[in-house]
């Protein structure tokens, strides 16, 4: 098989998606951690939770929803239910499953972080894209995002981070 190198072009494209990606997590979770004391994922987990029919999803739903591996979430919750901002509780459907609550102090903390939290994503992304941009923008992501989901054994990514057994690729 041949190697398909990145053109110039799409080199510049990668490394420039690459620093701001980085940059963008960087900002997000020192704004999270000085504001809340929690990095980006656990407010993302709340925010999830918050959005949820009556703010509970099950565990393989919200590690698919976070796109993230199941041991990671297990360990993010984990630290979320000693913060007494998420519980767990077995699954009535499925005894093997879990399913994840915001608590009242869960959304308390995100009730305060959130206007901070917007602040920020608003001030490095949004304030410097035209609304076309935007648009693009998330064209762009989304049909990404599509295309690593849609044939998971065809991607060069394998399987997907929610089915697989353990945080290891």
């Amino acid at each position: 098989m041949t190697t398909r190198w990145l053109t110039p072009e799409e080199l510049r494209a990668w490394r420039s998606y690459l620093a701001a990606s980085w940059l963008l997590e960087d900002a997000i979770d020192r704004q999270l951690q000085q504001q809340a004391g929690m990095p980006h994922l656990y407010y993302s987990v709340l925010a999830n939770l918050s959005e949820a029919p009556d703010h509970r999803m099950r565990m393989t739903d919200l590690a698919e929803a976070l796109k993230i591996t199941r041991s990671r979430l297990t360990y993010a919750v984990t630290r979320l239910e000693k913060d007494g901002t998420v519980r767990r509780e077995g699954c009535p459907t499925d005894k093997r499953g879990s399913v994840a609550i915001l608590t009242e102090d869960g959304r308390a903390l995100l009730e305060r972080t959130a206007p901070g939290h917007v602040d920020t994503v608003r001030s490095a992304v949004f304030d410097h894209l035209t609304e076309e941009q935007v648009a693009q923008l998330e064209a762009i992501c989304s049909r990404i995002t599509e295309a690593l989901q849609q044939d998971e054994e065809r991607s060069a990514c394998g399987e997907l981070p929610w089915r697989r057994r353990s945080s290891t690729p």
